[in-house]
């Protein structure tokens, strides 16, 4: 049977001091569903994170946004997961993506952390990498030196509405991406200008 996705997760860090960072388009992307689906998020200690669910077509989808701090990611997504019995692969992953620039997109199953902490945890938990992943384009400070305090500074006005663009454009795939056709939402995501 191909895989749908039954969770998706966005990471970022919890409190108002991250709310409007970079590091935190993870967590915009699931707010965004939400707020498109006229669904409230809660607190549930069960999990570590702030939970919700929707539905699309026939199918029921939850949401998490891990409270757990980036680093901490996966320990959220998998007691969730666990919880309901998701497998890894139906699981989607919403992060910012520092190889990419502001408002690009690349969905894609599997591959390694490539220095994201949040990805680093979410494998470990699992043991695996072969969840779903929405890269979201945050672009690169030029230096590693001074990513650290580029993730977790605020992006340009212009800069967040390309990655607010980038995720209502996402919204209108989404229902492709729950069935499991991944290539035909590449295919609108990955050819946007």
């Amino acid at each position: 049977m191909p895989s749908h996705i039954e969770l998706i997760a966005g990471l970022g860090n919890p409190g108002a001091k991250y709310e409007g960072t970079r590091h935190n388009v993870g967590f915009w992307f699931v707010e965004q569903i939400a707020r498109s689906k006229g669904c409230a998020f809660h607190h549930d200690n069960k999990f570590q994170g702030e939970v919700g669910k929707i539905s699309l077509g026939e199918r029921v989808i939850w949401l998490i946004k891990p409270m757990t701090y980036m680093n901490h990611s996966g320990q959220a997504v998998s007691a969730l997961a666990n919880y309901y019995k998701v497998a890894v692969e139906n699981i989607l992953v919403a992060h910012d993506e520092l190889d990419l620039p502001p408002g690009v997109l690349r969905l894609k199953q599997g591959g390694g952390h490539g220095g994201h902490n949040g990805l680093r945890d979410m494998i470990a938990h699992f043991n695996s990498n072969e969840f779903m992943r929405l890269r979201i384009g945050i672009g690169h400070p030029g230096a590693s030196s001074e990513v650290t305090n580029y993730v977790l500074g605020p992006p340009s006005g212009a800069e967040k509405n390309l990655m607010l663009d980038a995720i209502n454009d996402t919204l209108v795939v989404l229902p492709q991406i729950v069935d499991g056709e991944y290539q035909k939402a590449m295919t609108h995501l990955h050819s946007r200008k």
